[in-house]
This record gives structure tokens, sequence and C-alpha cells, in this order.
């Protein structure tokens, strides 16, 4: 409890670790705080799925210099790599070096962040208090630390949006969560006892939701029982499978391509305008009460797959005075530029601490859980907004406030995806592929 650091870094994922690293460059006192029991815990859970996104923009310049000091062999620039490549082959070398491995504390879940001595309504003398941290170590007891500046890094995987449409849980959801998968389960690998020989319905209208109907596609070929139903809580099936975006990232491209023909031949059954209202046990599994182009009907699966998106869990923060928009759950400055209804990951501009800041200053979130609940975020994006707050914590403001660099450098196609048609054939495209992050 004497200890104060400068800053605490709270989550060692790719965000995380490039803060930590930038701090280290610039002689600041940290600590970083990671509730997995190794770097990268939520990477490591869809760690099957491969990126869109090259080695050139996974890797943050920062945490490079620190693995170039200790023989580390960098990855082809041009490949697309897995969560799992991205954890085993830069994550853990990273948090394995002399200067980042004494400041990671693992299997330390942050319980509550505040003011010391001031709750969220205090105002005296509220600027000059430093922050205590209150987390829970490996033994399941509660230690308070204290730090200058905290940077919240700790992403949004671990608090998935429920499936109503109302953004909650429909009746049966929680009583059936058994039965449930939310996010990418690993279909073909270590799930796939779950999927085999089963009927599945994917709720969802992203490319996550595509990815795991492929990978299903695929299961069904072997095993001839597997029955897929993909539930689209919109109409705007084109826009998914191809057009746009996709017609500029040729892994995304390819993907629709499949995901179409699998439609068209009957291999899986599409739902669109898609609203469950109640999911019911039954003795074989499940039966979902729904409505589809605004008809009802009723479908028996034995699984659901949820990939609906996540939204950032702030209840840890709830001492602190903080400037969250009110629609997006992200920074009220940086709220209006990241809007899922206006931009994708590609128009974003460049932001940093000015979008970043809440009226507690030296308080700042970054990476995915800056997004809130938009979906369209990119690695790159994280590592430029701790580039920012870094600067700022180190006291260059001008610096802080100078944003783009490597993201200006980085082209629509480039940083939503693969940088070439030949760099995507060569990383598999057909592979199951996850976007942005």
């Amino acid at each position: 409890m004497n200890t104060i650091y400068e800053t605490i870094v709270i989550g060692a994922g790719p965000i995380g670790i490039a803060a930590a690293a930038k701090l280290l460059a610039k002689n600041l006192n940290t600590l970083v705080l990671e509730k997995g029991p190794s770097v990268g815990k939520a990477m490591q859970d869809w760690g099957h799925i491969r990126v869109f996104t090259p080695w050139s923009y996974v890797i943050d310049d920062s945490v490079r210099d620190l693995l170039l000091k200790n023989d580390w062999l960098e990855p082809d620039p041009n490949e697309l790599p897995t969560g799992r490549e991205i954890v085993e082959e830069y994550l853990i070398p990273a948090s394995k070096t002399p200067d980042l491995e004494p400041v990671i504390t693992y299997n330390a879940e942050v319980i509550a962040v505040s003011k010391e001595s001031h709750s969220k309504h205090t105002s005296k003398d509220r600027e000059n208090a430093l922050f205590r941290v209150h987390y829970r170590d490996e033994h399941g007891e509660t230690q308070i630390i204290r730090s200058k500046a905290i940077i919240d890094a700790s992403g949004t995987w671990s608090n998935p949006n429920p499936i109503g449409l109302d953004g909650l849980q429909v009746p049966g959801e929680q009583e059936n969560k058994d039965l449930i998968s939310y996010g990418l389960p690993d279909v073909q690998g270590k799930d796939r006892e779950d999927f085999e020989e089963k009927r599945t319905l994917i709720v969802g209208a992203g490319h996550s939701s595509m990815n795991i109907a492929l990978d299903l596609l695929k299961l069904q070929k072997e095993a001839r029982g597997t029955r897929i139903v993909w539930g689209l809580r919109n109409k705007d099936i084109d826009k998914l499978l191809g057009g746009g975006l996709n017609d500029k990232v040729p892994a995304r491209k390819e993907l629709g391509i499949t995901a179409q023909n699998a439609i068209d031949s009957g291999a899986l059954e599409l739902l669109t305008q898609m609203v469950i209202e109640k999911i019911a046990r039954t003795e074989s599994g499940l039966r979902v009460t729904l409505k589809s182009d605004g008809l009802s009907k009723k479908v028996d699966v034995d699984r659901i797959v949820v990939t609906t998106g996540f939204r950032p869990n702030l209840e840890m923060h709830r001492e602190l005075r903080l400037d969250i928009d009110s629609i997006v759950e992200a920074p009220s400055k940086l709220a209006p530029l990241i809007d899922p209804n206006i931009h994708s990951c590609g128009s974003v501009r460049a932001h940093g601490v000015e979008e970043l800041a809440h009226h507690d200053s030296k308080f700042f979130i970054a990476g995915m859980k800056a997004y809130g609940r938009a979906p369209t975020f990119l690695m790159l994006t994280g590592y430029e907004q701790v580039r920012s707050i870094v600067a700022e914590l180190a006291g260059d403001k001008e610096d802080a406030r100078t944003v783009g660099g490597r993201m200006a450098e980085a082209t629509h196609g480039q940083a939503c995806g693969a940088n070439s048609e030949e760099s995507a054939r060569r990383s598999e495209a057909k592979k199951s592929l996850v976007s942005c992050c």
C-alpha cells in the first residue's frame, strides 16, 4: 500500500501491453493488472480465428522495440495471424522481456477504481487525490494499490450482449445458458462435441456470425447430421455477404461468396428480420419461439450461438466521474466518431487524449472498451490511443495532441483487412476470419 505507481494499466491484451511498453519507455513507474493467468486471455478464447488485419498492423512499435532487443523473430508482416498466433508469437514473448515481465501481475481481477478518500460526490481536493484500485488476487483476497493515473484497457470480451433486440435477455435465456454460447466457440476444435450432429441456431448479422456458420458448414461435411439455422436481426444480407467493404478486402469477399453459396444450396437455413421471443427447454434441446419477416414460428435446436457484440463493464468505475455517451457508452467526445450507424473501422479518424478524457483527469479507457458498444475497433487505433495518453502523462501535451502516425499510413483496406490479394491467398483466406481486432 506504500508504493504509489505513476500509472496502473488494467488488462494485458495487445493495447494494455502496448501502453505498458510506452510508459516504460518514458520511465514512468508502471503496473499491469491482468485478471487471467497469462497475457491475451481474451484472445486465447478465440485463438482459432484468423483476423483480417496483417501482422504489420498488429505489432505496436514500442513493443517491437522491446522484442527486437531480445532476439525475437518478427513474423511476415503481410500474413494474417490467428488470435492464438498473436498471443504465442507476440504477446507472450513481449511479456517475458526483462522490461515487461516484472511489471505484470496475473490473476488480478480489478473490482473497483476510486479516488482516495473521495466518493463520486466528493469534490474538495479531488483533483489531487490519488486513484485507489481494488483487485482480487489469485487467492481470492482483495488488495488495494494507489496510482497517479489509470489506463483501463480491459476490453469487452467478458461482457457479451444478450439475445433480445431491446438489449435485455429474452425469457428462458438465463435458464438455458448451458446450451447457449456467446462469442466465437471453437466449432471444429475443442467445442466440436457440442455441435457435431447437432442443430445450431446462430444469432447475429456480422462477420463473426458468418465465421461460425462457415465453420459449421465444414463440420457438416464430416458429420452429415449437423444442421445450421442462421438468424439475422435485420434484412441487409447483401451488405454482409458482398459489396462495399468486402470488395476491398479479399478475405472478407471470399467468406461472403462461400456463405452465399451455402444459402443458395440449402446447406444452411437463413432467417431474416428475426426476433426471438422465448426459449424453452425440451426433452431433446431447445424450442425457440421467434418471428422472421413478421411471421411467427418455432424452431427446435440443440444449441444457440450468440454473436451480437459486446458492451463495456463500467461498474468498476462507479465512483469515478466519467464522461460517457449515453448511447454508445464510449467517451462523449469519441462517440460521434465511432457511431456504428455511420462509421466502419476504416472510416474512424485517428484520435487520442482529447477524445478519451473524463471528468476525473488522468483516468482513461483505451482499446476496445473505449469504443463502448461500437463493434469496429482496430488494434492500430488502440496503439495510437495509448501513444497519445502516455505522451500526456509524460508531460508532452503537444505530442499527445498530434495524432495520426501509422493510422494515417493505413488505407481503408489495409487497416481492416489484408493489404493485397496475394497476402490473403498466402494466409489461406478460406479459413475462418474475424474482423478488425
